[in-house]
Order: structure tokens, then C-alpha cells, then sequence
């Protein structure tokens, strides 16, 4: 089976203007559809690396629903365990400038409780078959704790993704029971009450060393757009650096 991920779908609608940005002022631009969510665009990432990942997760009844499940069916991702349901489906809206910054965004969240009648009907043989598990870690508590409870009687590991940091704050017991934790600089800083705005690589993968050691999380990888991405992994730590791309928008890069 290999990777099981655990998440959400979006349906990101972008917004990019095609003068100089006005951030209070009208802006005539272009404006997309793109299929998102962290664990949906995991799920692509892991089956463009040949992988053949499974994707648990909740669509709605529209035509945008199907539209997702036959791209990721075209990534030889496996959806069997993909649901329906009136409210499965995320909604996130941004602006971005003319450097590819998002400016402003609204999301509005999913309901991901059919999950947890997948986890009912099929977490036993998903969890058993699986190589390790990615997670959502701001899903609901109770379907974390379930996922993590299958996990431990199978011995499968947990990689944990943040959408949503504020949230994730309130699943810290379970983020210290992940294999690694990954999120952005600012989410970082969020989850370390510090500011790592104007923080170099080489000084964040030291500090996130010394904090993570401190907090408890065995592995963390920070990614910092432009600048890379650092990690501890308990003994050492380190910085990973960027490979140079033309950027048209930054959202899904740290996913």
C-alpha cells in the first residue's frame, strides 16, 4: 500500500493581478481554480516521486469533487478510501502580489468526520497494510488519537503536516509522539512563541535544534521558502539549501 495520508481537500481559488498591486484599491487581474488541501498536495508529491501512496480523505458531491479524485487516480494514488459528503470539501481564497506572495486569504474548512467512519470500516487493514502515516495534525483530536492508536498497535510511524498551527497547538501531546513534524518558519514560530522573521538558516536549525530537544519532538523540518529548509533529528542538525526555480505562486512549496 505504501504511504497512507490522512487530510483534507481545498479547493484553492487564486487571485493575481495583472498591474502593480493595490493593496486597498481595486486590482484587475486573472483569477484560478486549483485543487489544494497540505495532505492532498502531499499525496500528489509522494506519487510524483513513484510512490504509490494511499489518500484517506472526504470530498463534497460536486463536479470539482470528482475533478480531484480522477487527478489523484491519475497520479496512481490510491482512492479507495476517499468519501462523499455535502460539507467534505475546503474552500480557500487568496491574493497574492506581484512578487507571488499571498497578500490575504479566507479558508473555510471541511468537515472530516466521514473519517472517521473509514477508520470504523477499514482503519485495521489501511494502518496494518501501510509502510508509515502522514497526518493532518489539526484534524480533530478524536481521529488523531484513533489514527495514533492504530499506529501504535501496528508499530507504523506518524509523520505530521501543519495546515493550520493555531490549531496544531492544541495536539502537542501527539505531535511529541510523531516520527517528525514538519512546518514553515512561521508556523515554527507559533509553535516556539518566538519570531523567526529575519532569522538565518544556519541560526534557525540550531535554535529549532535546542527547542525542539527541549519541547520533546524528535524530528523537525522547518522549511523557509527562498532560503531552504533546516532540521534536527535529535543528534544533529542542519540546513538544507534551495534549488533555484522560477516561482509563480509560493502556496503548496512547503507542502
Amino acid at each position: 500500500m505504501g504511504i497512507a495520508v490522512f487530510g483534507s481537500v481545498f479547493v484553492d481559488i487564486k487571485g493575481y493581478p495583472l498591474n502593480q498591486f493595490v493593496m486597498d484599491g481595486r486590482n484587475a487581474g486573472k483569477v484560478i481554480q486549483v485543487h489544494g488541501g497540505v495532505c492532498r498536495n502531499v499525496a500528489e508529491d509522494i506519487a510524483n516521486m513513484e510512490l504509490r501512496p494511499t489518500f484517506v480523505s472526504v470530498v463534497d458531491y460536486s463536479g470539482t469533487g470528482t475533478d480531484v479524485i480522477e487527478q489523484l487516480k491519475r497520479h496512481k494514488i490510491n482512492t479507495d478510501y476517499i468519501r462523499r459528503t455535502e460539507t467534505g470539501l475546503g474552500t480557500w481564497l487568496a491574493i497574492f502580489n506581484n512578487e507571488g506572495d499571498v497578500v490575504a486569504s479566507i479558508s473555510q474548512r471541511p468537515d472530516l468526520s466521514e473519517i472517521g467512519n473509514i477508520l470504523d470500516e477499514h482503519g485495521d487493514e489501511i494502518i496494518s497494510a501501510c509502510d508509515s502515516i502522514v497526518v493532518e495534525i489539526d484534524m480533530t483530536s478524536d481521529l488523531l488519537n484513533r489514527i495514533f492508536t492504530l499506529a501504535d498497535r501496528y508499530e507504523k510511524k506518524v509523520y505530521a503536516v501543519v495546515s493550520n498551527m493555531t490549531i496544531a497547538l492544541e495536539r502537542r501531546d501527539l505531535m511529541k509522539r510523531t516520527g517528525c513534524v514538519v512546518c514553515n518558519d512561521q508556523e515554527a514560530g507559533i509553535l516556539f512563541s518566538e519570531d523567526y522573521h529575519d532569522t538565518e538558516p544556519e541560526e534557525l536549525a540550531r535554535i529549532i535544534h535546542e527547542r525542539a530537544a527541549k519541547a520533546g519532538y524528535v524530528n523537525v523540518v522547518v522549511t523557509m521558502g527562498e532560503k531552504g529548509a533546516v532540521y534536527t533529528d535529535g543528534d544533529t542538525y542542519g540546513v538544507i539549501p534551495p534549488l533555484r526555480t522560477h516561482v509563480v505562486d509560493t502556496t503548496g512549496a512547503g507542502d
